[in-house]
């Protein structure tokens, strides 16, 4: 999967700076390699594949913003 071709910002706008493009393309990229990885060794050890993405699925849904508590 490619890394998206936008990444929007809170008021809806693209990002246009070049460098934070890069470092969230590399870390797309990173994130990718992790996961399959990751999805491949727990299905070769018999996980179930609709298991795993439970709960990977489940650790995104887990993920806690840095700006938690500083929303109106």
């Amino acid at each position: 999967m490619e890394s998206p071709k936008l990444w929007l910002q809170d008021d809806g706008q693209p990002l246009s700076c070049q460098e934070k493009l890069r470092v969230l393309d590399e870390n797309w990229q990173e994130v990718q390699e992790i996961l399959h990885d990751a999805f491949e060794d727990a299905v070769l050890m018999g996980v179930s594949e609709q298991g795993m993405r439970a709960h990977l699925t489940d650790l995104v849904a887990s993920l806690q913003s840095p700006h938690q508590g500083n929303k109106a």
